[in-house]
């Protein structure tokens, strides 16, 4: 179950649109008008888990989405306006230090704005770090202020 920072107003699970076993990520350690910072402890109950006790390292890519979705939950918190969904449109330049991260690692995963656009498409240069291990990349999402509007425009 994701932790409450004492310093932070709200749950990490109350900033994302995913729910129960599918929010990964346990706190917010820090989040600025460009940046956020949030802690993983990597979990061994078998969603993402490998026998070895690992969880691949591409599943980085979904911790660095998840603090961008953390980053924009609170900013439309502060605004008074609901969570809403984001899109991650693609990534460059993904690079792991590591095949995997063991279980029970605690990692640093920090998102920060490069470029937004005004066609509500951002740019995040994010990095991952933790003992013996450090991934980075550039991710491309989506973030639009209604995305249920934006979904029935596309017929879905």
């Amino acid at each position: 179950m994701p932790e409450t920072s004492v310093d932070f107003p709200y749950p990490v699970a109350a900033l994302l649109p995913q729910s129960h076993t599918m929010v990964l990520l346990d706190r917010v350690v820090e989040v600025g008008d460009e940046h956020i910072v949030v802690e993983v402890t990597v979990r061994d109950d078998g969603l993402f888990s490998l026998p070895d006790r690992t969880v691949p390292a591409w599943v980085g890519l979904e911790y660095m989405a998840q603090a961008i979705a953390a980053y924009s939950g609170y900013h439309r918190r502060c605004r008074g306006e609901e969570i809403g969904l984001g899109f991650l449109l693609g990534t460059r330049h993904y690079q792991c230090s590591a095949g995997g991260f063991p279980c029970g690692a605690r990692l640093r995963v920090r998102a920060e704005k490069i470029i937004e656009a005004a066609n509500e498409m951002s740019v995040f240069g994010c990095t991952i770090d933790g003992e013996h291990v450090h991934a980075d990349s550039k991710l491309n999402v989506l973030l639009p202020k209604d995305a249920k509007t934006f979904l029935a425009g596309k017929g879905i």
